[in-house]
């Protein structure tokens, strides 16, 4: 099977290639340059990581184990100056993305995706995890509603196939997004005819701070059981709504070529509430990287959740750890959590990474 999704991914990377030399072909003629118009319409990114976990939980034997996460390449075409395209596979899993951009208005205001990418809801899920700050990547929360462990919806890693409107007014103060997407994740048909509405609004008011709305409405499709929400049965049609308020500081920008110089404190906090069928949810987050010395931060995170509130089915963990910058998004990472649950054991867990990126 990963030989056929690597077969897959090279065979479009390859169809990308000569559909831009094919577009360039007139000016070809021209006498332009058609290896350098290549080199400058496609963009290849990727990231790895990989790394050790050691958890031990309260009355079971103690457990390691090595693992590899994530092996992601990406290539972006711009084909012209307001429509672009990516792709994007993860060759330890599965394709992640595909979609193209196209920009209707001059500046900024005006952007419509369509394909599969990663959906608005919280602040969390569309960032990269190159960019997060825990080797576990998001809250739980966030984990559970993009679909990274929700056993009703599957395992999605936050994406699904949609229609997507997006922009910034006002010179950048306010950013939009509006979404309208199957609701059944990634790589994967729609189980019934709803769509899911997904909304976020950000506000602006300094480049160093944002609030953070965002919204969910649909009907999910279950395609496997969940122990806090037994009324749900594979292939029930059921509500599936979601809501986030959060906000974002940072203390400055990144410098371009300065990341051990010139990273910022940071603090996010984010609270978040659902409803699958019957079963209410809510939980939250808070979140900070501190620079101490040169490339060194210093990770705290509290993270609450509650699964089914009726059923107390909750869950709290503290984080905390170091991580050291050895260049432009390469990094090093090692956090020690502990988790008290009302479902499960206590246990600790101590995490080991190391990423490197393109």
């Amino acid at each position: 099977m990963k030989l056929k999704n690597n077969t897959r991914v090279l065979f479009t990377v390859a169809c990308l290639a000569v559909s831009l030399l094919t577009a360039s072909a007139q000016e070809k003629k021209q006498g332009i340059n058609w290896m350098q118009e290549l080199k400058d319409r496609i963009t290849l990114n990727g990231y790895a990581q990989a790394g050790y976990a050691y958890t031990d939980q309260e009355g079971a034997s103690p457990k390691s184990s090595y693992n590899l996460k994530r092996t992601l390449l990406w290539a972006k075409a711009r084909i012209t100056d307001r429509w672009s395209f990516l792709f994007m596979h993860d060759f330890n899993s599965v394709v992640q993305e595909f979609y193209t951009d196209f920009r209707i208005t001059r500046d900024k205001g005006l952007t419509v995706r369509l394909g599969q990418f990663k959906n608005s809801f919280s602040m969390e899920n569309p960032l990269s995890p190159v960019q997060l700050e825990l080797v576990d990547v998001c809250s739980q929360a966030v984990t559970c509603y993009a679909g990274c462990y929700d056993p009703l919806y599957g395992l999605h890693y936050g994406r699904d196939i949609g229609l997507e409107i997006y922009g910034d007014l006002f010179k950048g103060l306010i950013h939009y997004e509006l979404a309208v997407m199957n609701g059944q994740g990634i790589n994967r048909k729609d189980g019934n005819d709803d769509k899911d509405i997904i909304a976020k609004l950000e506000l602006r008011p300094t480049d160093e701070l944002r609030f953070v709305v965002s919204g969910q409405k649909g009907r999910g499709h279950a395609v496997g059981t969940a122990a806090w929400n037994p009324d749900i049965q594979v292939g029930d049609n059921y509500r599936r709504d979601r809501y986030s308020i959060g906000a974002e500081w940072k203390s400055g920008h990144y410098a371009p070529g300065q990341y051990k110089e010139a990273r910022p404190l940071k603090v996010r906090a984010e609270w978040l509430g659902g409803k699958d069928g019957k079963v209410g949810s809510m939980g939250g987050y808070v979140t900070t990287a501190v620079p101490l010395l040169e490339g060194i931060d210093a990770i705290a995170s509290v993270d609450y959740f509650d699964r089914n509130t009726d059923m107390k089915y909750r869950q709290t963990q503290a984080t905390a750890g170091l991580q050291y910058w050895f260049y432009k998004n390469c990094r090093v990472q090692l956090q020690y959590t502990r988790t008290w649950s009302k479902y499960q054991k206590d246990y600790n867990w101590l995490q080991g990474q190391v990423q490197v990126a393109f």
